[in-house]
Parts: C-alpha cells; structure tokens; sequence
C-alpha cells in the first residue's frame, strides 16, 4: 500500500493527519524508531547529525535485537551511559566509509589563473583550485556491498563534497562546485558527479537534498539541467546528454507531480511550484532540535510544524524570515510555513530548467519535445508576471497562498528570474537595480545581505552566501547600462575582498558571512560556521575568471596573517 493510499484510509477512518504523515525513509535506526529517539534525546553528540552519519558495525537487524533487549532491561529508559556504550559497540565513527579522493584529472595552473592581473588574487585562486584536492570523496565498496549498514546513499564515481561536517554530496551546492571545477579543468570529474545525480533520478525519481538516506523526502534547488548545459557548453560532450535527456525531464516531472500548486489571480488560474514534503517527524540530523521546538506548538500541529522544517530544508533556505510566515511571532521557527509559499527563485530555476530543455531538445533534432518545453515556459513565464512580479517594485517576490499576496520584504532570491534569463522585458535589469538601491543594499560594503531582518536563523542578516552574490551579481551584469554592469562588478568586489580578507586571517574558506562588522565568517542557525567550501570557492573563482583583469585584493600584503604572510611574498615575487 502506498503512503498516500494509507493516508487516505486513515483520514477516512477519521484519524487526524499528524498520525499518518510517513517517516523521512523506512531505517528504523536512521529515520524512525525508538533507537533514533532515545540516542539523539540523549544529546550524546553536541551535533545530532554526528550520530545518524555513523555507520552500523553489524546488520540492522542485529543492532535493533540488542537495542530492544536493552531497552526491556531499563523500562525504556536507558541511563545515558548505557547509550554511549551501546553506540560505541555497535556504530562505526563518522567518515569510515568514505575514503579522501584526489581528482584524477586535477592539475597545476589552469589557464583562468592568467586572467587575473592581481598577483595576491592570483596566488588565493591557485590556493582555491588546490582546496579541491581536500573535498574529494570516494566511496568505499562496503557501502554497496551492504548499503544497510550505512546512511550514505551509495554513489559510484567520487565527488567534491562542501566541507566541514558536510560529507556527503548536496545537491544545488554542486552547481557552484560545477562551474568552479569546469574553470579548473576538471570536467571528467563533473560528469562523474553528473553521473552520480542522474543515476540518483534513475533509482528515486528525484535527486535528494544530498546523499543521505534521511534526506531522501526532500529535493533541493533544481539546478540539475543547469549542471548539464554548462558541462555540455564546456566539453560539447553531445553524445552524453543524447544518453540522459530522458532523465532530466523525468528529475523536472517530479517537481510537476510533486510540488505544484493553483494561484488564482484576475479571474485566470496559474501553476506554479512550491517546496513541500509531507514527510513526519523531526529531522533525523536536527532530531533533538525538531523535537525540541515541537513542545512550543500544540501537539495536534507537531507533524504539519516537522514537515515545514524539512520542506525549509529542502528549499536550501533552512532556516529564513523567508518562511517563518504563519505564526504571531514572525522571529519564532515555529511560525514556519514554507509550504504555503510560492518562491521566485524555484519558479525562476524551473522557467531556467524550461528553456534549456527546449534548446536540448532542438540540438537533438526532436523539435515536438522542444515546442513542449518551450510553450511550459511560456505559462510560466506568464504565471510568474501574474502572481510574482511587483510593477512598482521592480522585482519579484515570493506568494503568500494563505494570505492571497506578495511577500514583499528584501531578499537577494527576489532577483533570480533576471539571473535565470526568465523574463521578458529587457529593462528589468535597470529596474532591479533601482529596488537595490531603494532598499539601501549597495550601502553594505562586503557583501550582499541574505535579508534585512535579524532573526538569529542563518539564511537572515547578516550572513551573506555566496549563490545568493551569484544571483544578483549575474542578474544586474545582463543590462546593456554601463552602469548597471559597474555595479554588477562592485559587487563582485565587495564580495572577493571579504573572502580574500578572512582567507589572510583564517587561512580557511566558508559557507557564509557576517557582512555587518568588515566581514567575517557567518554565524547563526542550527550549527557551527562550516570551513571548506564548496559553493563559496566555485563563486570565487567564477568572480576572479570573469572580472580577474579589474579585480584588486583590497588589501596591503602586511594584513595577510603570519601564516600567509611569507608564501605570499615569495609567489608574488616569483609572479612578478
């Protein structure tokens, strides 16, 4: 029986839809269960996502028996120390069944480095396109060979992985990671974790979140067709997306099946998407957290306010002001209500996604397929214009469907339509320069703010990210105004000169930061800072290739730390 099927019956039975909503996958260590409860209850790792990450050092069935005679044992209280001898006697440290993985196909000084005529960027962009040697992963054949005994969702060509306590593969990450390793010469391994993705919507239907059996429920950003068209863009590799082009309209049909939604407006009905995953439970890597903000919400609201949180996560937002929409304290996580939105920035991915199929479609000379795809754009690009875009404004804004209107306060996603090429004024270009300038955003000096609201969530003021710079950077840089494009590249700027300035200090790359004191690495949210990273060091590098002959680092060599301070000066010596 299916889930739906299930939760159709008990709806009919008269059962409320808090009992039905089914767990994030079938493990009942990794998902669901009283093993997951009770050890991430427990609190026995400062992060929760450390425990569902260890792998089983015997059969799930075994590791369940023991628990179960355990828990019998103790009345179904275990006293913490019996956990912790419980998990190290059965659960393997996190990372076992990974190995580090040095790209093949990884080599020193590609050519984007002669662009760059500031000789302290250019010795940061060689450090940058070696940190890729430090992301590789592979995993190892035990993850195939007995897929239960871990979380990993098995992946056969190695991947660069974000950083940080992020070891697995996520999914719009990549995109960045992409386009910073297609400018490092690394296309094979590009098409490996193409590979990677496209074998995942072969098997699932979908790519989740990233490569865990808990994230499963839940996508991410669809920048899967994106991926494709800038690998084929750089390799012409045509015969490799001939091969697969029945696989990315299946990836863009879950998002139709799945997450659509009808808008009314002026007496016509639109369809656009949503984020939504109607999913239950707490997050299994944010377990004692979720169940934590559970107890602030009546418990018939417990499983709706647990599906919000993972539809946030899916939505790469987790967590924003973005969501936090139906509560009466709009600062409050538990006014979370990301499925009742419909995002500018998803519709503009999928408008995106839309169009490339089209033209794939035309190269491959099936011109039915194309004309689909190009008319599916067209009503989106219509339902978009309708329901999303703001004449006064200049700019698009997420729906709310509950309250039947826009939500119209600053964030950079409100832009994306422009960065995606989905419009069809070409002045909106200027005009979202205006709205920049209208809610004082050039006045921020190292970086562009992910909101101009505080709420302590980490996709909030202060901390800035890196694809959210893509977004408005790459949007305003499609005006034909020689001043638009000016600002385009103070932005690009601004941004280098903080990743350059903490990378002296730190010696370190991050997934986010705090713009509001001269930059510094972010803060906020469910976590620690993370170092690596991924997607920042893919925009660097896109930034330093595009504008590397304007570039300047900003900065006199005597700021750079101790540590960089000596291998600075000699390369810079050595370049000159």
């Amino acid at each position: 029986m299916t889930w739906e099927l299930h939760l159709l019956l008990l709806l009919g039975l008269g059962l409320s839809s808090q009992e039905a909503l089914p767990p994030p996958c079938e493990s009942q260590i990794y998902c669901h269960g009283e093993l997951l409860h009770q050890v991430q209850m427990a609190q026995l790792y400062q992060d929760d996502k450390q425990f569902v990450d260890m792998s089983l050092a015997t059969s799930p069935d075994e590791v369940l028996q023991k628990f179960s005679e355990l828990a019998v044992a103790h009345n179904h209280s275990i006293p913490r120390e019996e956990l912790q001898n419980f998990v190290q006697s059965y659960f393997q440290p996190v990372g076992q069944e990974l190995q580090p993985w040095t790209p093949e196909d990884w080599k020193d000084s590609p050519q984007f480095l002669q662009k760059i005529s500031d000789s302290r960027l250019r010795v940061w962009a060689e450090e940058l396109h070696k940190i890729w040697k430090k992301l590789g992963k592979k995993m190892k054949a035990e993850v195939l060979s007995h897929p239960e005994r871990s979380s990993l969702i098995y992946s056969e060509h190695p991947f660069i992985v974000p950083g940080g306590r992020f070891v697995e593969f996520y999914y719009w990450d990549s995109y960045w990671v992409m386009e910073g390793l297609l400018l490092s010469e690394m296309a094979s391994t590009v098409k490996g974790m193409l590979q990677n993705f496209l074998d995942l919507v072969k098997t699932y239907g979908h790519i989740p979140n990233g490569g865990r059996v808990y994230y499963l429920q839940r996508s991410h950003p669809p920048l899967l067709t994106l991926m494709m068209e800038r690998y084929v863009a750089h390799t012409n590799d045509v015969a490799f997306l001939r091969e697969n082009i029945g696989t990315l309209a299946l990836e863009l049909e879950f998002w139709t099946v799945n997450r659509t939604v009808s808008v009314g407006s002026g007496g016509q009905s639109y369809i656009l998407n949503r984020y939504y995953v109607p999913y239950g439970g707490p997050r299994p890597e944010s377990y004692s957290k979720d169940e934590e903000l559970a107890k602030t919400v009546p418990e018939g609201d417990r499983e709706t306010l647990w599906a919000e949180l993972k539809a946030g996560a899916e939505s790469g937002w987790d967590f924003s002001s973005r969501w936090l929409v139906g509560g009466p304290d709009p600062d409050l996580l538990s006014s979370i209500r990301t499925s009742k939105m419909v995002p500018a920035d998803l519709n503009a991915f999928l408008c995106q996604a839309e169009e490339l199929m089209s033209n794939f479609y035309s190269r491959l000379g099936n011109d039915t397929e194309a004309k689909r795809y190009r008319n599916l754009r067209a009503q989106r690009l219509a339902a978009m214009e309708a329901i999303l875009w703001d004449e006064q404004k200049g700019a698009w804004f997420d729906y709310d469907l509950e309250k039947g209107k826009k939500n119209l306060e600053f964030y950079p996603s409100n832009l994306t339509p422009l960065w995606a090429g989905c419009f069809s004024d070409p002045s909106v270009a200027d005009r979202a320069l205006k709205y920049l300038e209208d809610n004082k955003i050039l006045t921020y000096q190292y970086g562009i703010p992910t909101s101009l609201r505080n709420t302590g969530q980490q996709w909030d003021f202060p901390n800035a990210w890196a694809p959210l710079q893509d977004l408005v950077i790459r949007g305003l840089a499609k005006s034909a105004s020689p001043r638009t494009q000016e600002v385009a590249f103070q932005l690009a700027q601004n941004w280098i000169k903080t990743n350059f300035k903490v990378y002296s200090q730190k010696s370190a790359m991050y997934e986010k930061y705090d713009i509001s004191n001269g930059g510094h690495p972010g803060g906020g949210g469910e976590y620690e800072v993370q170092e690596g990273f991924g997607w920042t060091n893919g925009l660097a590098l896109m930034l330093l290739d595009r504008y590397g002959d304007q570039l300047t680092s900003g900065t006199q060599l005597a700021s750079l730390g101790p540590h960089c301070l000596v291998t600075a000066l000699l390369l810079s010596l050595l370049l000159q």
